[in-house]
């Protein structure tokens, strides 16, 4: 699992979060843009051939996450699940939906 900083829990016992969002199946794999590309490798979760490295998540799983997207709150558009998973603000994935901390991304 990704260690996406330090988390904090609510008096319930969940993850704070400002939305929760819902994954989507799309019939065909979505492509990850440049950009994302760029900053995986930089990141170590791509190598140099485009091929995904992410610790802790099965080749099975990989194929299914590149199949899936999120419409995000924050960029305000479809993007694929995989970039929302590497996002700073992914918080977890439960039942189907992801929490989301909605922070203003840097470019």
């Amino acid at each position: 699992m990704l260690n996406h900083g330090t988390e904090r829990f609510d008096s319930m016992g969940e993850l704070e979060h400002k939305f929760e969002v819902e994954v989507k199946e799309a019939e065909k794999s979505q492509k990850l843009t440049d950009e994302v590309k760029a900053e995986l490798k930089g990141s170590g979760m791509m190598d140099d051939k485009g091929k995904l490295k992410l610790k802790g998540v099965s080749p099975k799983m990989l194929k299914r996450m590149k199949q899936e997207y999120v419409d995000c709150p924050v960029i305000k558009a479809e993007t694929s699940f995989i970039q929302c998973f590497v996002c700073p603000n992914f918080q977890s994935r439960v039942m189907g939906k992801v929490l989301c901390k909605g922070a203003p991304l840097k470019k």
